[in-house]
């Protein structure tokens, strides 16, 4: 069990989405099976799905001065996150709306609002936190320079940084070079070659092994991670062979917050001392039990129930193998 907290630089988002048989044509309108109105945003995810493993969290998000910011407090609330963790901002507060077609697959558009007003005057404020921290987490729903200025503290304070760069822009030189672990999709996969002038098959299995992988490594990380869905994930580390982790078989109806449950969850095994292809199936577990329940906030499994899956698996493959 952690001593210390993991700090997320947060984002906070009112998310609205609906279930439908297959995404609306342009100028199209077609009913809903289910419409989900719920807290979310990609640092809020996080930030639950840390404290649904057991650990302490602490972070930042903002908020704005809107109806949609009265949302955030029970939230917070009811997922036992502090409230300390909010910051008003007058504007307006984060949004978003998802469309989950019937195979679970996802359309999303986010207005980040005051979320991209977060500062690192903001950051410098929990100095002593982020410093105190077990591990500093951030995604790009919020502006570069709270990122910069954290993984800077973090850095110079020997604290491991992972970053998820979605949605995604550049990845400036200082801020993955400040990076520890980098959590990429094979989309995010592929514009960080683009970024680096390659073609975007460098972005596929085998190339990110041999090329992709290797390259951001050189930039700074130590650990570069790529999801790739139902296909499951590939870690690479400098001097180690790749870790190949395939993904629990499930019956997915929505994929809205499977990436935040992976991400959160490998960045705090990782923190409590697991070994990484330990870490890599505990987090391809809470991304796949994400996916079998609509929603994200009530989605996010326990710690109990990644136990239960992974305990399940291992036992089947001894079975087979005796």
């Amino acid at each position: 069990m952690l001593d210390k907290s993991i700090f997320v630089l947060g984002s906070f988002v009112l998310a609205c989405s609906a279930k439908v048989g297959r995404f609306p044509r342009p100028g199209e309108s077609i009913t809903a099976e289910r419409v989900t109105i719920e807290p979310g945003g990609k640092g809020m995810n996080q930030a639950i799905m840390a404290r649904r493993l057991g650990v302490a969290v602490d972070g930042l998000m903002a908020v704005g001065d809107d109806l949609a910011a009265s949302f955030a407090v029970p939230a917070l609330e009811h997922a036992d996150l502090p409230e300390t963790m909010l910051v008003r901002i007058a504007g307006q507060t984060g949004s978003g709306v998802a469309f989950i077609d019937a195979a679970g697959e996802t359309s999303l558009a986010i207005a980040s609002g005051v979320n991209l007003a977060l500062s690192a005057a903001h950051v410098r404020e929990k100095a002593r936190a982020i410093e105190g921290a077990a591990l500093v987490a951030a995604q790009f729903e919020i502006a570069d320079a709270p990122i910069r200025e954290a993984f800077a503290l973090a850095q110079r304070a020997g604290v491991p940084t992972l970053l998820n760069p979605s949605p995604f822009r550049t990845v400036h030189d200082d801020i993955l070079g400040s990076t520890s672990i980098l959590i990429v999709n094979e989309t995010e996969a592929r514009g960080l070659a683009a970024m680096f002038g390659w073609d975007e098959d460098i972005a596929t299995p085998p190339r990110f092994i041999a090329e992709l992988g290797p390259a951001i490594l050189e930039r700074g990380p130590g650990l570069v991670v790529l999801t790739r869905g139902a296909a499951g994930a590939i870690a690479v580390m400098a001097d180690a062979e790749p870790v190949l982790q395939p993904s629990f078989p499930v019956d997915a109806i929505d994929t809205l917050g499977a990436g935040d449950a992976f991400a959160a969850t490998l960045g705090v095994r990782l923190a409590e001392g697991l070994p990484l292809a330990k870490a890599l199936r505990d987090a391809a577990a809470a991304g796949a039990l994400t996916t079998t329940r609509h929603g994200v906030f009530d989605a996010l499994p326990s710690s109990d129930e990644i136990a239960a899956v992974t305990d399940f698996q291992t036992s089947s493959i001894a079975q087979k193998s005796a």
